[in-house]
């Protein structure tokens, strides 16, 4: 992997931790929403999930994804696909999540 790519992926996952679902204090990054992150040569591909399928804030989340991870000068296209396979759940938070929420 080059160093412009890592540096690449590093920017989208800061970027990806200035996104918040509007009902807890946490981003989604911490939260374990982002299931993977793919780029290539400037077009990238983000898969991700929600705490519920049918969260009232999803299709602002998936916006909010969408426009900050755009916003790195060296991305070029980004797709945001939804899945809930495998379905969300508290085990996925990171451990400063935990923390901040209370399960620890």
């Amino acid at each position: 992997m080059s160093e412009n790519l890592l540096s690449i992926e590093e920017n989208i996952v800061r970027m990806l931790k200035t996104v918040y679902d509007p009902e807890i204090p946490v981003n989604i990054y911490d939260l374990g929403l982002i299931y993977n992150v793919e780029v290539d040569e400037g077009n990238v591909t983000i898969t991700m999930t929600l705490t519920a399928p049918n969260c009232p804030a999803a299709d602002f989340i998936l916006e909010d994804v969408r426009l900050r991870v755009e916003s790195i000068p060296e991305v070029k296209n980004v797709i945001v696909n939804l899945t809930f396979e495998p379905e969300w759940n508290k085990d996925m938070l990171s451990e400063e999540a935990k923390l901040e929420l209370g399960f620890l």
